[in-house]
């Protein structure tokens, strides 16, 4: 439960909430942590799909449809004919979009599933902090009318590349998406302020919500009962608790 608008969701659950845990310590190294992601990440897929995307009232034969007529499923399923876009925020976003993009695959018409790219990265001053995002290039497959779009992007700490990559959507893309959606591991109270301004109409998910620097007084209420005394990222803008910086630590390359 917290104070934050509503289309924010912050889920708590308790299995990935320790599978997160492992991934974020201090002493887990590759190849655990890309295995750890694809542990989280279907399961994210998985509560996503039941609560946003739309069902269908199916009737389905059974392999005992040969021995009585009553071996038929009737009841609902995620409507298979959904469009889906899974968009991949480079370099961070890379494996757990494909990740996204395989588990719809199942679920869905492959044929109406696509995944995306947008290479971006953070530009920084001096002094380390960011400044703003730098798009370096983008593959685009097509228009986004009626399809789902999601980006999976593990670290939701200032907002900078998610509010330009849903602006490129909106902006540039032809056609209305339904439902964006930004899917996280850990969000910041300042990541979901920025967010939620520049686009109040996006649904966001996150397995945790990391404030660890907040003021005392902040930390006692509920979440985003003092959003103003709510604080989650440091002087260069890395989460706290947090993981570390997710696209040096998924890729081993710390530039």
């Amino acid at each position: 439960e917290h104070d934050y608008p509503e289309r924010v969701h912050i889920l708590c659950d308790p299995y990935l909430m320790t599978t997160l845990a492992r991934l974020c310590a201090k002493d887990t190294f590759q190849p655990a942590i890309n295995e750890l992601i694809t542990t989280i990440y279907p399961n994210l897929i998985k509560i996503i799909t039941n609560v946003e995307f739309p069902r269908r009232s199916v009737e389905i034969p059974s392999r005992m449809v040969d021995a009585t007529p009553a071996g038929v499923y009737r009841g609902q399923i995620l409507d298979p004919d959904t469009k889906a876009v899974v968009v991949n925020i480079a370099r961070a976003g890379t494996v757990p979009a494909h990740i996204c993009y395989t588990a719809l695959n199942y679920i869905l018409n492959p044929r109406d599933v696509r995944q995306d790219h947008i290479i971006m990265n953070r530009e920084t001053d001096d002094q380390a902090r960011v400044t703003g995002v730098r798009v370096g290039g983008s593959k685009i497959g097509g228009p986004i009318e009626g399809a789902y779009v999601l980006f999976p992007d593990p670290m939701g700490a200032t907002a900078s590349s998610m509010v330009r990559a849903i602006r490129i959507y909106k902006e540039q893309v032809e056609g209305t998406a339904p439902k964006y959606i930004a899917v996280h591991l850990i969000v910041t109270p300042e990541y979901i302020r920025r967010i939620t301004e520049a686009h109040p109409d996006v649904e966001v998910y996150a397995v945790r919500l990391d404030r660890g620097l907040s003021a005392p007084d902040g930390l006692a209420e509920r979440p985003g009962a003092r959003w103003e005394r709510e604080f989650g990222l440091n002087e260069h803008q890395y989460i706290v608790p947090g993981g570390g910086g997710f696209g040096e630590i998924m890729n081993n390359s710390y530039v």
